[in-house]
């Protein structure tokens, strides 16, 4: 377990019910960090209670908790979100950018891919990268010690693939993004990494199965086929989980990761190796 008693964490898209954001913050909070939830709704899907119902867990697990509505994508709402969790705690510690354009009909080949469907993913998945960081880098820079930044891209981010022209350029930007404040935030011990994972077993995977799916399969029937493909491709048998995120995010939030920076993690149970 990593001490990260004391310390704020602001964690973006953390209002899905099987998401990796949810994963991560609560992670956070068994390690000791006050949480500030952020998504771009409060309410949840079906039965799920939403982000009010992850601040609820995070509370009951003896820390406390805010959620924020906002786009990241808004730098006007960007800025809101990030002063109203000075205005509740004084701080941020951490900060982990995991909010993402939802997949759909940007899934398609260049040649048919809309103008509004590129600028959509790069507009929450790059520009919300940039425009969150540097809102809580502005504020990290004013008070010392430094802090922990991570950028959630993809395996998406370091290889490209037929239809996700979209998600991979916006994936490959987060990286590089990455690579860039990392370097300028070193000075002020402001470490930034990225994690990139393969295919999670969350509710974005209907959306890609949604989008992907050939005609006369069902939503639900080409799930389950991209999870078995998923778990047959991977060297250590299983898709990856939102904790398996969770996990490596909390250890790059902790002092025990004090010395690696710039880097973007591959978490892909062996299925990617470059």
């Amino acid at each position: 377990m990593y001490n990260l008693d004391g310390k704020v964490a602001l964690v973006t898209g953390a209002g899905g019910e099987r998401g990796i954001g949810r994963a991560i913050a609560v992670r956070l909070a068994q390690e000791g960090a006050n949480v500030v939830v952020n998504d771009l709704h409060a309410e949840g899907r079906g039965n799920w209670g939403g982000m009010p119902a992850v601040v609820e867990e995070i509370k009951a697990l003896g820390r406390d908790a805010i959620g924020v509505t906002g786009s990241v994508a808004d730098s006007d709402q960007v800025d809101a979100m990030v002063d109203a969790a000075l205005a509740k705690f004084g701080r941020i510690d951490i900060l982990v950018n995991n909010a993402g354009a939802l997949a759909g009909s940007d899934r398609v080949p260049v040649v048919e891919l809309a103008e509004s469907d590129f600028d959509r993913v790069i507009a929450v998945n790059l520009k919300g990268t940039f425009l969150v960081s540097r809102a809580v880098a502005r504020h990290m820079l004013s008070r010392e010690p430094g802090g922990k930044i991570i950028n959630i891209s993809s395996v998406s981010g370091k290889k490209g693939s037929a239809r996700f022209a979209a998600y991979c350029s916006s994936k490959f930007g987060v990286i590089g993004l990455t690579q860039v404040l990392a370097q300028e935030l070193a000075p002020h011990r402001i470490n930034v990494n990225a994690i990139c994972p393969s295919l999670v077993e969350t509710e974005r995977v209907f959306g890609m199965a949604s989008a992907l799916k050939p005609e006369g399969m069902s939503i639900e029937e080409y799930r389950d086929v991209m999870v078995e493909r998923s778990n047959a491709g991977v060297p250590l048998g299983r898709i990856a989980q939102a904790d398996d995120a969770a996990r490596t995010a909390a250890w790059l939030a902790s002092d025990q990761s004090e010395y690696i920076t710039g880097e973007s993690i591959i978490l892909s149970g062996g299925s990617a190796m470059f």
